[in-house]
């Protein structure tokens, strides 16, 4: 078949697609008509031929050869129809009882051979064997095949005297065997199938969960980029402008300065904000040109410190060992970490306060700690041990991403925070 015979086939096989699942579903709504309609063909192509011969509308060598019609035994037309209902009529239950069916067609196949009678309508067992293997419990199908088999053997016995009886058991075992790998076969594609869209159907529920997770780890990240940015700016800008107010009348140089600061400050903080969110932001039309800076890193924690002195709070900074060699996401994770604890202590010790910051690396190890006096007047809101913000999480958050932790508590007067960080590559920690 050439390429352009299977291109045209295309269409035709979609619609058959579509008319099958029309059937389907028809066949799922109303499984009944299916059922009743399997009944009426078996009638038609099985029963119908008998009764009109037993009554004399065909005529003629309709039952086969002399010898093979004496070995039967003509059934009266009443008795005929009473076997041919009690064979055809339990297919109506085929798929709903399909073992009640099978023994049912079984029994009256059994009945009718033991009278000497032979009638087209025994087609119907083979189709309550299929009906088992398809619909039926597995277990049943041993007992089944034992039940069929010593049926079989009874018709062989019966047809002897015309047929060999090893011929008729080949053609008879070789129909059950047909019917009931028919019957195994469907089964095993359908379970396939339903293994194959169960399976769709999950990794499309996996793939909704891995978006929604990936959303929300976006969402956090944003979320704890905001709060650094926002959160030590306006500590900042805040305790500069409570400065500046009283500073005003008794030292308005001093009042004028901070008031510079607060501007710097408030450009810094709107600049980091867009870089944020511009990661963010969906243009409809060609991207225009991002306004991008690099992240911050451990030499821009000198200006840190500086605007935190300019809003009163002193701050001594001390590093050791080979800090230069950090790579720059170590070194936005610092950053972002004390940039949150020197927030933390402007905010709760307040203008006044010293503070303590010291960054050490030691081999593969890297530890930030901040120590502050404490609230210089009993003014300063006092922190316990048990008060956990949302800074704290994120500063946990950043150090767990290179294997560290946080800790916060009081010492002292003051309060410390202290982190560690795992700086082993991850090459050689696997």
């Amino acid at each position: 078949m050439t390429t352009e015979e299977l291109s045209g086939m295309g269409p035709l096989v979609a619609r058959l697609g579509r008319v099958g699942q029309r059937l389907r579903h028809a066949d799922r709504a109303r499984p009944w008509v299916l059922d009743t309609l399997v009944v009426v063909l078996v009638f038609l192509l099985f029963c119908l031929p008998d009764l009109l011969h037993a009554v004399g509308v065909i005529g003629g060598d309709g039952d086969g050869p002399r010898h093979f019609r004496l070995v039967f035994t003509r059934l009266p037309v009443a008795g005929m129809l009473a076997l041919q209902a009690g064979l055809v009529l339990p297919l109506l239950w085929r798929r709903r009882a399909p073992a009640a069916a099978f023994g049912a067609v079984t029994a009256v196949f059994v009945l009718q051979w033991s009278l000497g009678a032979a009638l087209r309508a025994d087609v119907a067992l083979f189709i309550a064997l299929y009906s088992l293997a398809l619909h039926g419990r597995l277990r049943q199908l041993p007992w089944a095949c034992a039940v069929m088999a010593g049926a079989l053997v009874l018709v062989a016995a019966q047809v002897s005297a015309a047929v060999s009886v090893w011929d008729a058991l080949f053609f008879l075992l070789s129909t059950a065997t047909a019917a009931l790998a028919l019957g195994l076969m469907i089964r095993i594609r359908r379970a396939q199938l339903a293994g194959l869209r169960d399976r769709a159907a999950r990794l499309e529920i996996e793939r909704d969960q891995r978006g929604r997770l990936a959303v929300a780890a976006e969402r956090a990240r944003v979320a704890r980029e905001m709060h650094d940015i926002v959160g030590h700016n306006l500590s900042v800008i805040i305790t500069l402008a409570d400065a500046g107010a009283y500073a005003a009348d008794a030292a308005p140089e001093q009042g004028k300065e901070a008031l510079h600061i607060i501007g710097d400050t408030g450009r810094q903080a709107l600049g980091e904000l867009r870089r944020v969110l511009g990661v963010l932001r969906e243009a409809d039309g060609p991207p225009a040109e991002p306004e991008l800076s690099p992240q911050p890193g451990l030499t821009d924690i000198d200006a840190l410190c500086e605007g935190v002195r300019a809003a009163g709070l002193e701050v001594v900074y001390r590093t050791a060992g080979d800090i230069d060699a950090l790579d720059s996401g170590v070194q936005l994770t610092v950053y972002r970490i004390v940039q949150e604890a020197l927030t933390n202590t402007l905010k709760h010790a307040g203008a006044g306060a010293r503070a303590n910051l010291t960054i050490v690396v030691e081999d593969t190890r890297l530890t930030i700690t901040v120590q502050d006096s404490g609230a210089p007047t009993p003014a300063g809101r006092p922190r316990t041990a048990n008060e956990e913000g949302h800074g704290l999480v994120g500063m946990r958050e950043r150090a767990a991403l290179y294997g560290g932790h946080v800790s916060a508590g009081p010492a002292g007067a003051g309060w410390t925070v202290r982190a560690d960080l795992d700086l082993t590559p991850q090459d050689d920690a696997r």
